[in-house]
């Protein structure tokens, strides 16, 4: 008998397009989230501008995912010199440049459509929040489009309920409790929230009203978390919030492993080789690509390091060492500790057996990054909703330990030294130890064949893909 149903092999194949933001902490997990389409046998294509292609292009290599570059606007803004397409290399992340520099991506709109209109069928567009004009070009095309903010259900949650009972303006000082009648346990303050959602300036107000109405009208987001870790935050969310939250982490689980071959291993990890050999822990610090440390702070940091005795390995950025380092550091702590002014693969340190703490600004991907290492924390939150992340660490999954004095605030040598101190070899630093390499197992496990994110994943895109299909 015959069936007026398609044979499956003809069917067109379904078509995913992601436009990461252009800086790599945004661009690193959308790469990772874009094998794991290819893996699902969607046709992947990523959007980028000319000066960030290499960087994908690398990432992708081996892969059949398409890459289309874009112009990025220029003449953006006095400070920001031609040829600057990533938030990476500003000078500052100040608003006074980065939010010119996020308004400014709209003019990438009509190349992006242009370039639209000559891909096969797209199923479902990924964009990341920041590029919120993206969800009028799916509009127009009719085809649905999630947004990636890098961000957790937990920090998500805590935006929404705060900013949407308009509780920033309640607290008499920055110091004084939020009440929150929805999460009576969380103990949150106005410090916990970025200065631009309590008095934000004309350019943030209208960035983020732009960011927030492009979310309403989205299918969903794509979240670099997984159930097990927040559920009560994921459940909230879905059932009292949304639009739907997909969780489908950790992102980092799908990085490639490195292929073999005869290149010379980095210095830093011939060194970390060695501590291991030694029977060595190391504590590992690095605050991201974004957070600027001032002269000041760095000395202290410096301070605490070398008076602590510990072995580490400390990851700075080259335009933060250039004011007064102290180039007599590296040799006092020689044998012990190790200074790295290069762009390091942290997840390869962080997965190093000698590795056993992680000094850390608490950028969403730092942290899921250490927690798949099973690396306990020590938070120091510098920026964004880093306060938020650092508050789940420490006070909701209970995987790390906090920098005294460390929200917005000038951490001096002495107490970083004892809480580094407490970390690597105290005995809150033991359970969280123990407790980080539980959440490394549960990682592992959501995201192989028939867990909660492997899962999560397939219904995102079945949905994503049948919502296409109503166009």
């Amino acid at each position: 008998m015959g069936s007026n149903s398609p044979n499956p092999s003809e069917l067109p194949r379904r078509h995913v397009v992601l436009f990461p933001f252009l800086s790599k902490g945004h661009t690193i997990p959308l790469l990772h989230l874009s094998r794991l389409f290819l893996t699902r046998g969607l046709a992947v294509t990523v959007f980028t501008t000319p000066a960030n292609r290499p960087f994908i292009d690398q990432s992708l290599s081996g892969t059949a995912a398409s890459v289309i570059e874009i112009p990025f606007p220029q003449n953006i803004h006095p400070e920001i010199p031609a040829g600057v397409e990533s938030t990476d290399k500003l000078s500052s992340v100040a608003e006074s440049l980065f939010y010119p520099f996020a308004l400014a991506t709209k003019h990438m709109q009509a190349d992006f459509e242009k370039a639209l209109s000559s891909l096969p069928r797209v199923s479902f567009l990924v964009s990341d929040s920041f590029l919120w004009w993206t969800v009028d070009s799916a509009k127009k095309f009719g085809f649905p489009r999630l947004t990636f903010d890098g961000m957790n259900n937990y920090a998500m949650s805590m935006f929404k309920f705060v900013i949407q009972n308009h509780l920033l303006h309640g607290p008499e000082s920055d110091d004084e409790l939020i009440k929150l009648a929805r999460f009576p346990w969380i103990k949150i303050t106005r410090k916990d929230f970025h200065p631009s959602f309590i008095n934000p300036s004309a350019q943030a107000s209208e960035f983020h009203m732009k960011a927030v109405g492009a979310v309403v009208n989205s299918f969903g987001f794509v979240t670099n978390s997984f159930y097990e870790l927040e559920p009560f935050f994921v459940d909230y969310w879905n059932t009292e919030c949304g639009p739907k939250s997909w969780s489908v982490g950790p992102l980092c689980q799908l990085k490639p492993k490195p292929v073999q071959d005869d290149k010379p291993k980095p210095v830093w990890i011939e060194w970390l080789d060695k501590k291991k050999i030694e029977g060595s822990r190391v504590l590992y610090v690095a605050f991201g690509t974004q957070a600027m440390v001032s002269s000041e702070q760095l000395e202290e940091i410096a301070k605490a390091l070398e008076n602590s005795n510990l072995n580490f390995l400390w990851v700075v950025r080259r335009k933060e060492s250039v004011a007064t380092w102290d180039s007599e550091l590296e040799e006092r702590v020689r044998g012990r500790g190790l200074v790295v002014n290069e762009w390091v693969d942290q997840t390869e340190i962080l997965n190093h057996e000698s590795v056993e703490g992680f000094l850390s600004h608490c950028g969403w991907n730092s942290v899921m990054e250490s927690v798949c290492a099973g690396v306990p924390i020590l938070a120091w939150p510098m920026m964004a909703e880093q306060p938020l992340n650092s508050r789940m660490v420490v006070e909701e999954i209970k995987v790390g330990l906090r920098v005294e004095g460390s929200v917005r605030g000038f951490v001096k040598a002495e107490g970083l030294e004892k809480t580094v101190k407490e970390l690597m070899e105290g005995e809150k630093g033991e359970e969280v130890r123990k407790k980080v390499k539980e959440f490394a197992d549960v990682a592992r496990k959501a995201v192989e064949e028939g867990g909660s994110s492997w899962q999560t994943l397939q219904l995102l895109i079945d949905e994503a893909c049948s919502e296409g299909d109503k166009s």
